[in-house]
């Protein structure tokens, strides 16, 4: 896939989801991300097995504005409305998420039904987000076009 059909897939708010990022293709997705216009994110979520590790982690990492509670409804609130970084699209890496995952499924859950809040909210005003975990995950499917 080419760097311009990645870019127009990126941009199509209704395929936007929360994906596993394929082996190798960190820089391919960023280089399209950036070139699409979007605001591009990574976050190391360090190993932690806490989710209150996780969204401090994530606060901190992604630059939330200093009213970030860290918990899911100050996450979801924070991804909604990122005024301080408009954009016409978002692109969010995650990496390390592998102890939140095994030791606290529930928590790992959650996380993504507030990503999935996230991304749907912002679909409904066009607005691509993309999330793309740096791991094999139950129940996170590869971008197809990506494989």
């Amino acid at each position: 896939m080419t760097q311009k059909d990645l870019q127009a897939l990126l941009e199509d708010s209704r395929q936007a989801g929360i994906y596993r990022l394929p082996h190798g293709d960190r820089r391919a997705l960023r280089d399209a991300a950036e070139a699409a216009g979007f605001a591009c994110f990574e976050a190391d979520l360090g190993d932690s097995d806490q989710i209150h590790g996780v969204l401090t982690r994530l606060g901190r990492q992604l630059g939330f504005p200093e009213w970030y509670g860290g918990n899911f409804d100050a996450l979801k609130d924070c991804l909604s409305d990122i005024s301080w970084r408009e954009e016409c699209g978002y692109l969010l890496i995650l990496s390390r998420a592998e102890a939140l995952q095994f030791a606290n499924a529930n928590a790992f859950r959650t996380l993504n039904e507030v990503f999935a809040a996230a991304i749907d909210e912002w679909r409904s005003q066009g607005v691509p987000m993309w999330v793309f975990y740096d791991l094999e995950a139950d129940g996170l499917a590869t971008l197809p076009t990506l494989e």
